[in-house]
């Protein structure tokens, strides 16, 4: 075989291997609460009630309180995910408490969720809900499609 024709499979090979990882998420990647996807879902708010009365302003100003949403993502097998996400926002948008609680229809999906929610609260509680963009978390990347779903849905609320 010409050096030409391995060099080009050799960087199909590797091409397929880094897409395969990427679709599937790895323990040892490394998390990045800073990425710039966000995978589009179907949306359905769960009802929430906020703490507080103080009216939100301003751009960037919130009704501080608790929110909480459901958003979805579709797994690799087609079914469709949930995970509920309840948050205490403060006034400047600062989330000062978090909980996440995955939904999953299947195995896999529920080991996925287990280990996103195993680290979405360092990731997210004292920064601004408007900066979230969270791609990757202990290896679970679709799981943050469904995350990112609902926090947009609270955004939406807290800004009532």
């Amino acid at each position: 075989m010409n050096p030409t024709k391995r060099r080009s499979y050799a960087a199909l090979a590797a091409s397929t291997a880094l897409l395969t990882l990427a679709a599937c998420g790895s323990d040892a990647a490394e998390d990045d609460a800073d990425a710039t996807s966000k995978t589009p879902a179907a949306t359905s708010p769960a009802a929430s009630e906020p703490a507080a009365s103080a009216p939100a302003g301003a751009a960037g100003e919130f009704t501080p309180g608790d929110y909480e949403a459901t958003g979805t993502y579709t797994s690799p097998d087609g079914q469709t995910q949930s995970i509920e996400v309840e948050v205490e926002l403060a006034a400047d948008g600062t989330i000062t408490d978090l909980d996440a609680d995955g939904q999953a229809e299947s195995g896999n999906s529920e080991q996925y969720q287990g280990k996103f929610e195993s680290g979405i609260d360092a990731k997210v509680e004292g920064r601004k809900i408007t900066e979230l963009d969270i791609d990757k978390v202990s290896g679970s990347s679709l799981t943050s499609g469904g995350f990112n779903d609902a926090i947009e849905q609270i955004i939406g609320q807290a800004r009532a």
